[in-house]
């Protein structure tokens, strides 16, 4: 129990650092680092509980126990401030701390009995099953609406919060298995301390993903949806024709920051009969179908200027990062960049 004590206390002290980091941190964007952060210090009230008892208040007790259902919430609105650069806080988003308010108010008047925590337990269970789904939905739709309307790297805040996801998911696994073990069992402190080992590792990858990737949260227009087929494609090998003959004489796709919408407008297309033009006769979303002229220029520049290095050869193309290029040339040759310019001497 001392070493479940100490993970405790440099959990508690890790959280709190990296929610003031995140709250002082210059950003473009400051609302998911806001939201993140107010996720971090809601959780680490839970997480107290390592290390700290809780005052013999009502008041005190509810509030803390109640907290655990403005995690997934928080999490959630994070999620979504991530991937669209317009996404607003609103009046409506309070009604996500409804649940908390009302075992909040109930705990501070009636005290918190069994039949009320069991009560809890469940809401809080389905509560975190119902957010944890509604976050993989969004993302799901994020990474569709980035790959149909934009050309650049996308894929690291998709990764990130996947990832980010999964982990929760993990965590959570861990935490309904401990309520099936009895307490003071060997089994118990085996499994307590292996979660706090885990909690550790996970704000330890938390605060290296803040300081190697300052820049993670560009995101897209949540006001763009999902493409849907549609069945009128008469005309558009001809318009095909035209928008590759187009690509290929004016290379727009040298630009890092094209989207759909600037190439609709280049073109003189509407941004739904492009994205269709390209998804059903190419077979590729928007960001694969521009990626695949930027790496044939990039395999013409690695094979005849070799005094170019392979970052200058990335940003030469239209790619404005190093594992997206990496990932894409990978995709499309079966070869990273450097053993493809081996091969071709």
């Amino acid at each position: 129990m001392a070493l479940i004590n100490d993970l405790g206390k440099i959990i508690f002290f890790l959280f709190l650092l990296f929610s003031v980091f995140l709250i002082t941190a210059k950003s473009k964007r400051k609302l998911p680092n806001y939201l993140f952060a107010a996720f971090l210090l809601v959780s680490v009230i839970d997480f107290s509980g390592f290390f700290l008892s809780t005052p013999d208040y009502t008041l005190i007790k509810g509030g803390k126990l109640a907290s655990v259902l403005l995690q997934m919430p928080l999490y959630y609105l994070y999620v979504n401030s991530a991937c669209y650069y317009n996404f607003r806080l609103h009046k409506k988003h309070l009604l996500h701390a409804f649940p908390f308010l009302f075992f909040f108010c109930l705990f501070s008047i009636t005290g918190i009995s069994k039949q009320g925590y069991r009560v809890f337990d469940i809401i809080s269970i389905i509560q975190y099953y119902y957010y944890i789904i509604a976050v993989f939905w969004v993302l799901r739709t994020f990474r569709k609406i980035y790959q149909e309307n934009y050309s650049n790297d996308y894929h690291l805040t998709y990764k990130w919060l996947m990832q980010t996801s999964v982990l929760f998911l993990i965590g959570n696994f861990f935490v309904i298995i401990r309520g099936f073990i009895k307490e003071n069992s060997p089994v118990f402190i085996y499994l307590y301390t292996f979660t706090s080992l885990f909690v550790l590792f996970v704000i330890c990858w938390f605060v290296l993903n803040a300081l190697y990737r300052p820049n993670l949260f560009a995101g897209i227009n949540k006001d763009l949806l999902p493409l849907k087929p549609i069945n009128d494609l008469k005309e558009k090998p001809r318009e095909l024709k035209d928008l590759l003959k187009f690509v290929e004489t004016e290379k727009p796709y040298l630009d890092d920051k094209l989207t759909l919408q600037k190439l609709a407008e280049q073109i003189n297309l509407p941004e739904k009969q492009l994205s269709l033009l390209i998804n059903q006769h190419t077979g590729k979303h928007f960001f694969d179908f521009i990626n695949q002229f930027r790496i044939h220029d990039a395999k013409v520049l690695l094979r005849e200027r070799p005094q170019l290095t392979v970052l200058e050869v990335l940003y030469e193309v239209g790619f404005n990062s190093k594992s997206s290029f990496y990932t894409a040339f990978k995709k499309e040759t079966n070869f990273t960049p450097t053993d493809y310019r081996k091969s071709a001497f």
